[in-house]
């Protein structure tokens, strides 16, 4: 069996692209049919607040040095986020450099 085809994404190169104010539903919809560029990510440095993850979570377990946790939940609190979500945002933004830098995305 052939897997769905993808949708062509409308790329999203800066903040100001990202209509204000959407409820949750609008948000769904509008991220359902844009992407993060790496000029986007260039430019601001983060991922938008309320970018979704792609599929459902799934708990996943790391071990981290308390020195290590420490600093994160310290970052996290000047941030005003809690320590996990920025931990996943961290990972989310790795893992889409390394997808740019082997040319998957």
């Amino acid at each position: 069996m052939k897997p769905p085809k993808a949708k062509k994404m409308i790329a999203l190169e800066n903040p100001s692209q990202i209509p204000q104010n959407m409820s949750q539903t609008q948000a769904a919809e509008f991220w359902d049919s844009h992407e993060i560029t790496s000029q986007f990510l260039e430019t601001t440095g983060t991922l938008p607040t309320d970018f979704p993850s792609r599929t459902a979570s799934r708990l996943t377990s790391i071990r981290l040095d308390a020195d290590l946790e420490t600093r994160l939940r310290e970052l996290a609190s000047r941030k005003h986020k809690p320590y996990q979500t920025l931990l996943k945002d961290f990972v989310l933004e790795r893992v889409y450099e390394e997808e740019k830098r082997l040319g998957i995305v």
